[in-house]
């Protein structure tokens, strides 16, 4: 079959689409956005993460004391559901293109697969972040409603700092899970077993409590879900539980993704 080529000439069993344009990165970003509402899975995980983030903030309102009340606890105590929640997200957005057949779409269409892993990214990073100011706004309001005594003390910029880099780390987590398995069930089932496994051991061998905070992202970043200043040790152990948790998974599972058969 002759198909005519857009200048005229006629290229037997080919088709020019030289002069087609790219497909936008935002483009991308927003299908991998749309692509996590559309599915029940990925809708259910959003509706929960903003239900959850209101009810631990209704039951903290009527549980505290009235001088814990504060901005600050209230931030606190929706750091651990959302930390739960938000790397669930990370790896949905991964492995739906597996366990849903749809990658052989999305890579027909987009066939650079690294373009399309970094708009999977930037999108779990957009909700990621959007789940952290719905926690800053619900905690602003019940702050104001609960009226405790210095309520609003204290409050600087690192705090959101904090805040923001433990939920963005959770979200990248969950992609770098969810790119080395590129299975949901596998992927956050080891996400949640791995620290309990590790805690066990460490509680059994005394020798690996010293060096938890330098090899365990959970420990390494417990200073943070405190709200503390942390020291320049402290610091650097956040960054080495970063790597071995996060950075080197990822690497290791964009190499299996750019290289992985779509079927």
């Amino acid at each position: 079959m002759n198909i005519v080529a857009p200048h005229g000439s006629v290229a037997p069993g080919k088709l020019d689409i030289s002069s087609t344009s790219k497909v936008p990165s935002t483009r991308l970003v927003t299908v991998e956005m749309r692509k996590m509402l559309d599915t029940r899975a990925g809708l259910w995980l959003i509706i929960a993460i903003v239900a959850i983030t209101a009810l631990i903030t209704v039951i903290f309102f009527f549980a505290a004391p009235d001088d814990e009340r504060t901005f600050l606890n209230y931030i606190g105590i929706m750091a651990t559901p959302q930390g739960f929640l938000l790397p669930v997200m990370g790896i949905l957005l991964i492995t739906q293109e597996w366990t849903q057949r749809t990658g052989m779409v999305t890579f027909t269409l987009e066939p650079h697969r690294g373009k399309v892993i970094g708009a999977k990214v930037a999108a779990a990073l957009v909700f990621g972040l959007i789940a952290v100011a719905l926690a800053c706004a619900i905690a602003a309001l019940a702050t104001a409603v609960s009226g405790a005594p210095g309520a609003w003390e204290n409050i600087g910029i690192d705090d959101f700092a904090k805040f923001t880099l433990l939920q963005v780390t959770g979200v990248l987590q969950g992609l770098a899970f969810g790119l080395i398995f590129l299975n949901s069930a596998a992927a956050i089932v080891t996400y949640f077993v791995l620290p309990i496994a590790f805690s066990i051991v460490a509680s059994l061998w005394g020798a690996l409590e010293d060096i938890a905070p330098w090899v365990d992202l959970g420990t390494s970043q417990t200073p943070l879900f405190e709200g503390r200043n942390l020291t320049g040790e402290e610091w650097w152990q956040i960054v080495t539980g970063t790597v071995i948790w996060v950075v080197l998974p990822f690497l290791a599972g964009l190499v299996r993704v750019l290289r992985a058969e779509v079927k």
